[in-house]
């Protein structure tokens, strides 16, 4: 791709960013989603693969049904009450599609299955901007509104997701549909805190992010995109395979990684809420996803493959480690001990 045209696409995603996170006004905020659909579109199919041609047609059917929901929410909320300002959502059919059409821009069970198959479809590079970048506008749009909605129906669908994030990412050997349902999963645990805890949920999608963009960019650099091809990276790069183990299970909540923090706050403010029920529930289905997180770390680390495999092998890299790698591996791992800090902070 062209570098000029990268640069107004990528200064697209900012500006769409930007002004639906700045936004009190719903079509302004609309407007900002739109923007964002229509600049990572290219981004999405600059290979000119026919795979990559079918994920952007996927993407953009469905980001423009849920635009126009939360359009049709918003015109609703105005007729009924006479107010345009997003936090002013009080018709209960406005928020009934609302919820509906965030969670169709986000991926949630049970609106996710256009979501894996997107990311199939795309590089690492822009299934990490998918997972990470273009899941914060509808994000802010939840946390804005998170008054205002029903805490059933949000807990109902984070469960849902949670589990079939966990279930039906088991038998996938491909790494970006393992990623793309590991961000399913993480979803629902967002989603069944927002109304509780907003501030809450954002640390959970920022660790979330820090930790993901982690491990794209490991698979990135070593190249690897299938199981067979993650069980031959020891030999070539085993520093690279050793953070990428690191990081999964960090992705994965285990203690004393980064990513046990947003779990454990979650399940002690839902046990303060009296969701107790709903805490086992989603610490058990997360479970699910603690197992092929832990098939994707023992790949990372096997010396040598269990069967014989189909590809070159290679002995060593090219490429140099980009020192980006290093800092987001390390911020995956460490931040734990620094957590009181970081509460402070947010």
């Amino acid at each position: 791709m062209d570098p000029q045209a990268k640069l107004i696409f990528t200064a697209s995603l900012i500006l769409g960013t930007t002004i639906t996170v700045s936004s009190n006004h719903w079509i302004m905020a609309w407007a900002g989603l739109e923007i964002n659909t229509l600049a990572i579109l290219p981004l999405i199919s600059k290979s000119h693969h026919p795979r990559a041609i079918e994920a952007a047609t996927k993407y953009f059917l469905v980001q423009a049904t849920a635009s126009t929901l939360i359009l049709f929410s918003s015109m609703t909320n105005a007729w009924q009450t006479g107010q345009w300002d997003i936090a002013q959502l009080t018709s209960p059919t406005s928020c009934l599609i609302l919820t509906t059409a965030i969670a169709m821009k986000l991926g949630l069970a049970p609106f996710h299955f256009w979501f894996p198959e997107v990311l199939q479809g795309t590089s690492l590079i822009t299934g990490l901007l998918l997972s990470t970048a273009m899941k914060f506008p509808p994000i802010t749009l939840l946390f804005m509104t998170s008054q205002s909605l029903n805490p059933t129906l949000l807990a109902v669908l984070a469960i849902l997701s949670t589990a079939l994030g966990g279930w039906m990412g088991l038998n996938q050997t491909q790494t970006r549909k393992i990623l793309a349902f590991s961000s399913i999963s993480h979803l629902g645990w967002m989603a069944i805190i927002t109304i509780y805890s907003p501030k809450l949920a954002l640390l959970n999608f920022y660790l979330y992010a820090l930790v993901t963009s982690a491990v794209f960019l490991i698979l990135n650099s070593i190249n690897t995109l299938k199981l067979t091809t993650l069980m031959t990276s020891w030999t070539k790069t085993p520093a690279l395979s050793a953070a990428l183990m690191l990081t999964l299970l960090s992705l994965a909540g285990l203690p004393p990684l980064t990513g046990f923090l947003p779990k454990w706050l979650i399940i002690q403010e839902l046990t303060k809420q009296e969701m107790a029920p709903a805490a086992t529930i989603i610490a058990l289905l997360s479970l699910l996803s603690l197992f092929f997180y832990l098939r994707l770390a023992y790949c990372a680390t096997i010396t040598l493959p269990p069967h014989t495999t189909n590809h070159m092998k290679q002995w060593h890299t090219n490429k140099p480690t980009n020192i980006s790698i290093a800092i987001l591996a390390v911020l995956s791992t460490i931040l734990l001990p620094i957590s009181p800090m970081i509460l402070t902070i947010v």
